[in-house]
């Protein structure tokens, strides 16, 4: 049977991030199992692309702060282009709830060094001429940070499998893990598609498909998938140093992609379940709403659509570190926002597996055991 020293389910960002920070450090065999043909074609590879520092809570901020240096830097540590473009994120804004909670936001953001602006509907108008204020829900106010945007996922994915198999890493493709093996209290290797592999070191990072495979050690993860929608449209003439705009309370996006517009709205009664499937119903709705709020897209052609899932935890932050097993440790159920902290959370694994505990970053409002203790804390602003 071969064995491995470490072995790493899910060649999504933080999969391929943790091989790369894993075999930095001289880890020993360090091997990932991918089940697609390809890898980042899971939660990664259909997500936005968005990178921001907008968060409600504190370790979110930390996370992307650390992460997004990271993603700045990436082109010349990595050797790999990866289309980084800072051109803000604005958040609209159309209830007083939904100002009142920013205003926190934005003093915790300023706190730690974001410095977020707070815009009123003129200066909104300015900055997103595309859009139309006026329709329901009417946008009352806005909150913009100019170092938040997006990256390729694509390539940053790309970036972190080149390098982490020049530093010895195995990184395999259609090599899905199928069952972690357990003998007593602790992990004694995995179960794939290209047969057993013997190892006490396991690190979770499958995004959706987390959950039942931490049910085959015996593990309850509270991580669900739902289902996501993206449309992109052929191209429009729109610049490309568009910020990246949310009608927040719609959860309804829009971002420069290709001289046309990426778009996307979240169904609030999607039901849970592994559909990759678009919903045609759910795109006539999604078009309803984005076309009143972008009244230019009533012009315009579909050029691609397609649905993913997000990995969704009851306070809607990530579990990472130590499962109840000994040698299972994890790192998934981002919400949403697992690719802009990908960069980190690479690092933060490392820590954890070789040091014994993360010390770039206190981590212990995303423990696992919080949940037992009902120690939640969660993150409001996700999209």
């Amino acid at each position: 049977m071969p064995t491995a020293d470490i072995v790493i389910i899910g060649g999504g960002v933080m999969g391929v991030s943790a091989a790369y920070h894993l075999a930095r450090r001289q880890a020993g065999r360090v091997l990932l199992l991918e089940k697609a043909p390809f890898f980042g074609q899971g939660a990664t590879g259909t997500c936005a692309g968005g990178i921001r520092h907008q968060f409600s809570t504190a370790v979110n901020i930390h996370l992307s702060t650390l992460s997004i240096a990271m993603l700045e830097r990436f082109a010349e540590e990595m050797e790999q282009e990866i289309d980084l473009r800072l051109v803000g994120y604005l958040f609209l804004l159309s209830n007083e709830a939904d100002i009142a909670a920013f205003e926190r936001n934005v003093q915790l953001q300023r706190q730690m060094g974001i410095a977020t602006e707070w815009l009123d509907r003129a200066e909104i108008a300015r900055r997103a001429p595309l859009l139309d204020l006026d329709a329901e829900p009417a946008i009352l106010a806005g909150t913009n940070y100019h170092r938040d945007g997006l990256a390729d996922p694509h390539s940053v994915v790309q970036g972190y499998v080149k390098q982490a198999r020049r530093l010895g890493a195995h990184l395999l493709t259609g090599a899905g893990a199928r069952r972690i093996l357990v003998a007593g209290d602790k992990v004694v290797g995995v179960e794939s598609e290209i047969g057993q592999i013997a190892t006490e070191t396991v690190l979770l990072a499958a995004g959706p498909w987390s959950g039942p495979l931490a049910a085959t050690a015996g593990v309850p993860l509270p991580v669900i998938p739902l289902r996501r929608q993206i449309a992109v449209t052929r191209p429009l003439g729109i610049p490309r140093h568009m910020p990246f705009l949310i009608d927040f309370a719609q959860s309804l996006y829009f971002h420069y992609e290709t001289g046309g517009i990426l778009t996307g709205m979240s169904n609030p009664h999607e039901t849970p379940g592994e559909k990759l499937d678009v919903d045609a119903d759910w795109t006539l709705t999604h078009f309803e709403h984005a076309i009143a709020r972008m009244p230019l897209l009533e012009q315009a052609q579909l050029l691609t659509q397609w649905a993913g899932l997000y990995e969704v935890t009851p306070d809607h932050q990530p579990i990472i570190g130590p499962l109840p097993l000994r040698g299972l440790t994890t790192c998934t159920g981002f919400s949403g926002h697992g690719f802009m902290q990908g960069p980190i959370c690479g690092q933060l694994m490392a820590e954890e597996i070789l040091d014994g505990a993360a010390h770039t970053v206190d981590l212990s409002e995303l423990r696992y055991d919080r949940f037992a203790a009902g120690a939640l804390a969660p993150e409001k602003n996700v999209v």
